[in-house]
């Protein structure tokens, strides 16, 4: 039997729960992602955690909704909509630091946990041709921030300061910590 139903069909999140032991069900569902008026990029990111954990309906195990939002100067780093928005996304986090929030929520039998994970990204000075080299691999064409840090992406960070997988999209600690607050142990003894 499963432990949880991961409400996602990100393999990336897919992957962080494998590595630590977590069984799952994948049960990806459709929610309205659009910003609401004056929310901010972190309130944005938990609302639509706690949604997509809530949206999977008669779950009889525990349902896991994540999101990853990256910020720049109060901006949000979307998935690119071309090669133009790609560039000006890229160009602006060039030797700057960037934020990358990751919020996660588990529900079940009616209770809702939730947790904000925040990190920091450094991008050394990434030329134009960089860039167009690196669209021209396809990787960040559905990325939010244009960019994979478990990909090439990763060749233009830095230094990070947090949770390289809650960078990727699925903090494991924090994730860990909410599991075991319904009774799924990560260590099994």
């Amino acid at each position: 039997m499963n432990d949880i139903i991961l409400a996602s069909a990100s393999p990336r999140r897919a992957e962080l729960l494998s590595q630590i032991g977590i069984s799952y069900q994948v049960q990806a569902v459709n929610i309205d992602e659009s910003r609401l008026p004056h929310e901010t990029p972190e309130t944005l990111v938990k609302r639509l955690a706690k949604e997509k954990s809530c949206a999977v309906k008669n779950a009889q195990i525990p349902v896991l909704g994540s999101d990853t939002l990256g910020v720049l100067d109060g901006e949000l780093l979307l998935k690119p909509r071309n090669y133009q928005h790609a560039l000006s996304m890229l160009s602006k986090m060039s030797g700057q630091w960037h934020e990358i929030l990751t919020a996660v929520a588990i529900t079940h039998a009616g209770k809702t946990k939730l947790v904000l994970n925040r990190n920091y990204v450094l991008f050394y000075q990434i030329t134009t041709e960089e860039i167009l080299a690196y669209w021209k691999t396809g990787e960040p064409q559905d990325k939010a921030g244009a960019y994979a840090i478990q990909g090439l992406g990763a060749s233009f960070i830095k230094r990070i300061e947090g949770s390289y997988s809650g960078i990727m999209g699925l903090p494991l600690f924090e994730t860990s910590q909410l599991l075991a607050k319904f009774g799924i142990s990560v260590i099994k003894r």
